[in-house]
């Protein structure tokens, strides 16, 4: 599904991506984990656009994307969320996943929101109920009419996930989707992640919180300080004494 080759991000004197190789699997859930500062989120970047690579390539499906705008790249089949979260806060949790259908419409952006000309009343009326659909999926159906601001923390993450997925990726890329969440909250995401999978959803996954990697992840690529130090199924990654060394510690 992605093939990523000899990866680099450099900013002045500061490397923090230093030849990258990765492959995620189509239908796969494929973690990145590493401490605080090994390039993850940079990573995630250069993938959909939000940064240029200083070297190396990036496929999707076999087609080189390097270097493509994010809007691109999002048309391409690719779709993520941030680490921290960027909502649209005056906008209803409807609206809200309405905004991320645009790139599937004819309309645009605008036509996301507003009621388009006559001829495409058709398109508009599905994109509203494509919207409900996904709210419906990630739990939050019942809030289709609350302001994203006015959301809880975890509901403002699931409402990201729903207004990814509603530019139908190929792809989708989380971006510690667990964070502030309780025990039984990251237990129904891993239950979200895996019925997005069920979808014919790849997931791309950066996450902290070890129970839930090992859990969902079919495999798991480990970077420190830009590189990849370890790659493989998780029971193999969290045996491999250089990455409890960088990250894991003794005890997990």
């Amino acid at each position: 599904m992605l093939r990523i080759d000899r990866l680099a991000k450099r900013f002045g004197g500061y490397q923090a991506l230093a030849g990258v190789d990765l492959a995620v699997e189509p239908g796969s859930v494929h973690a990145v984990i590493g401490p605080n500062g090994a390039g993850k989120t940079t990573l995630f970047n250069v993938i959909t656009g939000i940064l240029a690579p200083t070297a190396g390539a990036v496929s999707l499906e076999g087609r080189d994307i390097t270097g493509w705008r994010a809007d691109r790249v999002t048309r391409a089949g690719i779709a993520r969320t941030f680490q921290q979260v960027r909502l649209f806060r005056g906008m209803s949790a409807l609206e809200n996943v309405m905004v991320g259908r645009h790139a599937r419409t004819r309309g645009g952006f605008g036509a996301a929101l507003i009621r388009p000309p006559f001829r495409e009343r058709g398109e508009e009326a599905e994109t509203r109920r494509r919207a409900r659909e996904l709210l419906e999926r990630v739990g939050l159906a019942a809030r289709a009419g609350t302001s994203g601001g006015d959301l809880t923390l975890v509901e403002q993450r699931r409402l990201e996930v729903a207004r990814a997925l509603a530019s139908d990726p190929r792809l989708l890329l989380l971006d510690e989707p667990a964070g502030g969440m309780t025990p039984v909250e990251v237990e129904d995401l891993n239950q979200l992640i895996r019925k997005i999978c069920e979808t014919g959803v790849t997931v791309l996954l950066v996450e902290h919180h070890m129970r839930l990697v090992m859990r969902v992840s079919d495999a798991v690529t480990v970077l420190d300080a830009g590189r990849v130090i370890a790659s493989g199924s998780p029971d193999t990654v969290r045996r491999d004494p250089r990455v409890i060394a960088a990250y894991l510690g003794r005890d997990a």
